[in-house]
């Protein structure tokens, strides 16, 4: 890896401009807007841009180095950011306007914040943050998530050249050559694809998007561009098979990649390897490789509007459904893969080519500097101030008594046939979504085991009475609920509760992480066994309803609840509202009808909630019957009295749990006056 002397034949094939690459662009937009519009399942075209971006900057990078031993970090700066920041700055704001238009205005604030982190270059780190699921397609996308790509290759080009080129004075000073550039840049590319590889089923959002996980990728592109002058001296014919070879295995393992494999893992290698044969291949200019197809007028433009076209795609996805307000078919999506295209054409000649090929600003690089900068903090600005615009809802109540919720049969029919939304829960649904239980314990994705601690023990902890509630987030739901009622019955209360992983004994497939449940399993199996040591005096089970559920599982869960000794006692689970209620409401402040949902919706997969009643029935378990306290008239309404029912599109507020004391109390007092 000595100082690269180019002879006649390297001249003529390691070429400046690479039609091939072009034409990967492309293929790679082609296979991300494909997949994220529903148009075909087939992934990978994020990996593939992150490679030929490694190569891109690594050739240049070095291209530099060689020439003159150093790298202009001013002029390098400057290039990126005449091509990145301002078509970044033009759909940022765009969105954020289109957000306030047709958005809910809960929605909007939650997306202006990602605005300002897709400004800023951290999205992905945001995202992680969240625990987002990238397949998820529940509404809870946001539609600055595929900023996350964007600012690793930011974070990758602010540290790129001045690594490399320290990287480079070093390995010279010591081995008179770049040996060492070559042996960091794999020990990189190992230890980034190892923890992303060990990271997915622990923590796959964390392997999905964070920057150390995901930089194999960029750096696999840098190594082929330090090693680029030993390819072009490849033999043509074979070098055109590994071209034909590399575009054989994108394709193949981009369609065999699905939303149920475990991203990134192993899988995007494929990807990775194919994209890096076909580029390594084109260095040597073989007369008969995937050029031949890659290189076409149809590539070459689709690559010039690449950038745009993956700008804009994702936020009209995601916004599309606001905007036209009917059923998101798949001519819907392809008419948003059609109009993103053309913003994306717009982009190109209105905003990328004036910024990119401006006189001035190549000529004097610190003002390209200076353009990216004022253009990215002035973004950021714009997200700040729209963060702050008052939206139009009702901050503050006029009314100084206190809000009522269920109080009895009555308040749920009359709740029905409500229309306008109070000012009383208008000033609730901006801090709608911390309103849930705080008392006991829930347990998260990654925990093998219940572990029996202090959080977990609620009501009178030194009553001589237990209570056991046992579940999954339905029945974390009621904790606040249970806390004030065993206080007030003298009764310890336990809490057993895990997020998504149902007491029933079957197995559930994890979307977040793509994969099955097995943390669930192992810690139903913990639980069951502390159940058996605490003996408890009641114990009261019940869980989300899960399609997945089987008259076996409830069966074998109900055995060793009766091996107990417990009077055992089944809650049916609460109605689904199928949507974000805060969002809903504050989108339909004068008619809030839309944000209710009609009884046999809300209580979906009846045939595994009779199936899991019954099982609970021949076991001895008292029911409780909770839909009287949600609907009435064939209606379960979105608000009771001056109480929100559901903080999100699943679980009861806090607040409105608690005003079931009277529906709940006379209940559990039977039950354990007979304990």
């Amino acid at each position: 890896m000595s100082r690269h002397r180019t002879t006649a034949v390297e001249t003529e094939r390691l070429r400046k401009y690479r039609p091939d690459i072009q034409g990967l662009r492309a293929v790679a937009i082609l296979m991300v807007v494909s997949m994220h519009c529903g148009l075909l399942d087939i992934h990978g075209g994020v990996d593939v841009s992150f490679v030929l971006s490694g190569f891109l900057i690594g050739s240049q990078l070095f291209a530099e180095i060689d020439k003159t031993g150093k790298v202009s970090l001013t002029k390098f700066w400057a290039r990126r950011f005449r091509r990145l920041a301002p078509p970044m700055a033009v759909t940022i704001v765009a969105t954020a306007i289109l957000a306030w238009i047709f958005a809910s205005p809960l929605k909007f604030r939650d997306f202006v914040a990602d605005g300002l982190s897709a400004s800023l270059s951290f999205m992905n780190w945001r995202l992680v943050e969240n625990g987002t699921d990238y397949f998820a397609n529940d509404g809870s996308q946001t539609p600055y998530q595929h900023f996350w790509s964007l600012s690793i290759e930011e974070q990758f080009y602010v540290a790129a050249p001045i690594l490399l080129v320290a990287l480079v004075w070093l390995s010279r000073k010591i081995l008179r050559n770049r040996a060492l550039v070559g042996v960091f840049l794999l020990a990189v590319i190992g230890a980034s694809f190892y923890t992303g590889y060990t990271q997915t089923p622990i923590d796959q959002p964390l392997a999905y998007f964070s920057t150390h996980t995901r930089i194999w990728e960029i750096t696999s592109g840098v190594l082929l561009a330090l090693l680029a002058p030993y390819a072009s001296r490849l033999n043509r014919t074979v070098a055109g098979l590994l071209t034909w070879l590399g575009l054989g295995t994108i394709l193949v393992t981009s369609l065999l990649i699905t939303s149920e494999t475990p991203l990134p893992g192993y899988a995007v290698a494929g990807p990775v390897i194919g994209t890096l044969l076909i580029i390594g291949g084109g260095c040597a200019n073989p007369g008969f490789g995937a050029e031949r197809v890659l290189h076409n007028p149809v590539f070459n433009f689709i690559g010039n509007v690449s950038y745009g076209w993956y700008l804009w795609h994702w936020p009209i996805l995601v916004m599309w459904p606001y905007i036209v307000d009917r059923e998101f078919t798949f001519q819907e999506r392809l008419r948003v893969a059609v109009l993103s295209f053309l913003l994306a054409i717009a982009m190109h000649y209105l905003v990328e080519r004036r910024f990119k090929n401006n006189v001035t600003l190549v000529a004097r690089p610190w003002k390209g500097v200076l353009t990216g900068g004022f253009t990215t903090a002035g973004t950021a600005g714009a997200m700040v101030l729209a963060a702050i615009v008052p939206l139009n809802l009702a901050t503050s109540s006029d009314s100084t008594t206190e809000a009522t919720g269920y109080t009895g049969t009555a308040s749920v029919e009359s709740a029905a046939h409500q229309r306008e939304l109070s000012d009383a829960v208008q000033s609730t649904l901006l801090k709608a979504a911390g309103n849930h239980a705080t008392k006991g314990c829930i347990d998260n994705t990654e925990v093998t085991e219940f572990k029996m601690r202090e959080g977990c023990v609620i009501g009178n902890p030194d009553a001589d009475k237990t209570v056991v509630l046992m579940g999954d987030s339905h029945a974390w739901q009621w904790n606040d609920l249970f806390h004030e009622l065993g206080a007030e019955l003298d009764a310890k209360v336990v809490t057993m509760t895990k997020g998504g992983c149902s007491p029933q004994v079957y197995h559930i497939m994890s979307p977040n992480l793509g994969r099955a449940y097995t943390e669930c399993d192992s810690w139903r199996e913990s639980a069951f066994a502390e159940l058996k040591k605490l003996k408890p005096d009641v114990l009261i089970v019940t869980n989300r309803a899960r399609q997945e559920a089987t008259r076996e599982g409830a069966e074998a869960a109900f055995k060793v609840f009766e091996e107990t000794g417990a009077d055992l006692v089944y809650m049916t689970d609460t109605p689904q509202p199928g949507q974000n209620i805060p969002d809903c409401l504050a989108t339909n402040i004068d008619d809030i009808s839309p944000c209710n949902r009609e009884e046999w919706q809300a209580l979906e997969y009846t045939d595994f909630r009779a199936m899991e009643r019954e099982v609970a029935e021949q076991h001895g378990a008292r029911i409780i019957d909770t839909t009287p306290a949600f609907c009435a008239a064939g209606v379960c309404p979105s608000v009771i009295g001056d109480h929100l029912v559901y903080y999100d599109d699943s679980h009861i507020t806090s607040g409105y749990s608690r005003t079931l004391k009277p529906f709940l109390k006379p209940h559990l007092q039977e039950i354990l006056d007979k304990a």
